[in-house]
């Protein structure tokens, strides 16, 4: 039997699909582990069998109370404590960040051990800009909170990261189409699996695409940023005249050509045409 770990905290990443993506570390991990927290003991025992794994589990979900974080951290201090989530990285979309605040908290080592996950799986082949990017989990369920925050969204220039399930993407993509436009998108699902699949195209071509029927598997839906789009006369005068009222003509029109990304010269017209 291998010795166990240092006391503390792991979060383990876990494969999405191919369980052998779990890497060495991770199941070495699994094995010298005292007690492993999973979502779903039925999903984790087919990884430990895979990695070798015995140690005793006990679910960490959503619903865990406080009196469940408690009890983890009374054994922080003597015990290795594995935290896992069904499939990919703990903690992004899935439950554990109040138990890691609590345990840095208290002054437990807190220790990762990274893999897989499926929001950078899906930007690595969706070909859509991953210099800047945004994370925004799921999308509500209810259309107008969903449109809601895609509204809220939609103005960030940054690719967009959402997790969807089958039955939700058509209206998902229907509502992404009808707040952004035509962006460019990306639907990924069963990332590493069998059926791995990846379809780009403008959003209403991906709503149409996933209209006649929800598909199988998790699902990641990218968006890409809004295009860039030349300021007109009146966001030009608009800003100008907000730095006009501290600033200098020149000093004004250097400020707003540099926010609004437009040529100097133009913004210093138009600020003298307003100071005037």
């Amino acid at each position: 039997m291998e010795p166990s770990l240092p006391p503390g905290l792991y979060i383990v990443a876990t494969p999405i699909g191919n369980l052998s993506d779990l890497s060495p570390r991770a199941s070495e991990t699994l094995r010298r582990a005292d007690i492993i927290l999973a979502e779903d003991k039925r999903v984790t025992a087919k990884l430990l069998a895979h990695a070798g794994a015995r140690a005793p589990m006990s679910v960490y979900h959503d619903h865990s109370s406080d009196e469940d974080r408690q009890r983890t951290l009374n054994m922080l201090a003597s015990k290795a404590v594995v935290l896992v989530s069904d499939a990919g990285t703990p903690l992004i979309s899935d439950p554990g960040y109040k138990l890691v605040r609590a345990a840095r908290a208290a002054g437990f080592s807190v220790f990762t051990i990274p893999g897989p996950c499926a929001a950078i799986a899906a930007l690595t082949v969706a070909g859509l800009p991953t210099d800047r990017f945004l994370f925004a989990g799921f999308l509500p369920a209810k259309t107008k909170a969903r449109r809601d925050a895609i509204n809220e969204l939609g103005a960030i220039k940054a690719s967009l990261v959402f997790y969807e399930s089958g039955p939700r993407l058509a209206d998902s993509l229907a509502d992404l189409s009808a707040c952004l436009g035509p962006r460019d998108a990306a639907v990924v699902r069963e990332i590493s699996k069998l059926h791995e699949e990846c379809v780009t195209g403008p959003l209403a071509d991906l709503t149409e695409r996933f209209g006649n029927g929800p598909p199988k598997g998790e699902i990641v839906i990218i968006v890409g940023p809004p295009p860039d789009r030349e300021a007109s006369d009146q966001d030009v005068d608009t800003a100008l005249r907000k730095s006009l009222a501290s600033l200098s003509p020149s000093r004004a029109a250097a400020d707003v050509a540099d926010r609004l990304g437009i040529p100097r010269k133009r913004a210093y017209a138009r600020a003298l045409e307003l100071s005037r």
